[in-house]
């Protein structure tokens, strides 16, 4: 049987555990498509866009001593049938959580791309962070993560990845070197419609690249204002960084964003500009409309237009 089967099969059997097991285990997804116009360089083009929509299975069961095992199988779904895999691996973890705080292993988000919050207003479109902004919201293999309990809101993370015996080779295939083993930490306050937040990334990009983020959010009633500042610092010393900020208003069902970023880090004169609107239609189903405007050196010119529906579950 085949990885999609027996994803599909999975998928078939596990509302029916979450009911029987009431609600320890919990099925879950998201199906967020957009119908876009992109212009690229080349004239506009239309297609359909699958905007990390995912399903997932999580729990908890309980166990001695107030201490509980914890896990999460999350996979990516390619609506629009472009990937050559149907589904492909998210976040996959199991661990213990308790009054120590949590610990878990398996392939997951780093502290530091957690760190990012909701300031990314246009996370999975177009204008996510990933396109211009940063290279550092990278979801790791082989994570060993240690997360502590909140105290009065704030919380540290840090996380070990082992890159086993990864090796770095040059243009002809020969080997130059082995990869270091990475760490990522946050540390992170959120309390009060405040979140600030600092992380730090060593050797998880590439050997001897660090990577320092600066993180603030704050909401007010229907106003959520933030900013994000990134410095890349590569092996031969030479630095790099990139910022952003956004905003977003809620007006009943509504929310009108906006998003600007300048960055060297992806692309040198980075620059990004975003414009959305979202019409909530209940708790769980939205559509949504955005503009994304993105040039860099070397004549790099990007737009992009969209339309599109996102239902969770």
């Amino acid at each position: 049987m085949n990885k999609t089967a027996i994803t599909l099969a999975l998928a078939a059997v596990l509302p029916a555990t979450s009911f029987a097991q009431e609600d320890a285990i919990t099925f879950y997804g998201k199906a967020n498509a957009s119908f876009q116009s992109n212009d690229e360089g080349d004239g506009a083009v239309t297609d359909i866009k699958s905007n990390a929509s995912r399903v997932g299975v999580k729990g908890e069961l309980p166990l001695d001593s107030g201490i509980k095992g914890i896990y999460k199988m999350e996979f990516e779904v390619d609506i629009d049938g472009e990937a050559e895999e149907t589904f492909s691996q998210r976040n996959i973890y199991a661990g213990l959580e308790g009054g120590f705080g949590q610990i878990i292993g398996g392939k997951f988000d780093t502290p530091l791309k957690e760190a990012q919050n909701k300031v990314d207003l246009f996370n999975d479109l177009e204008g996510d962070i990933k396109s211009l902004i940063t290279k550092s919201d990278n979801r790791e293999s082989n994570n060993l993560q240690y997360t502590t309990p909140s105290f009065a809101g704030f919380k540290v993370a840090t996380a070990y990845i082992s890159h086993k015996d990864a090796e770095i080779l040059d243009a002809e295939g020969n080997l130059i070197d082995t990869r270091d083993n990475g760490t990522s930490v946050s540390f992170a306050y959120d309390n009060n419609g405040i979140y600030l937040a600092y992380a730090f990334d060593q050797d998880v990009e590439a050997n001897d690249w660090n990577v320092n983020r600066l993180v603030a959010q704050y909401t007010f009633g229907n106003l959520q204002v933030g900013g994000l500042y990134e410095e890349q610092e590569k092996a031969d010393s030479s630095t790099q960084d990139g910022w952003l900020t956004s905003v977003a208003y809620k007006i009943n069902n509504w929310t009108a964003k906006a998003q600007y970023g300048q960055s060297d880090i992806v692309k040198t004169d980075g620059e990004t500009f975003s414009l959305g609107l979202d019409y909530k239609l209940s708790s769980a189903a939205k559509v949504f409309t955005f503009y994304t405007d993105e040039t860099a050196a070397d004549n790099y010119e990007r737009s992009y237009f969209g339309v599109g529906t996102e239902f969770k579950f």
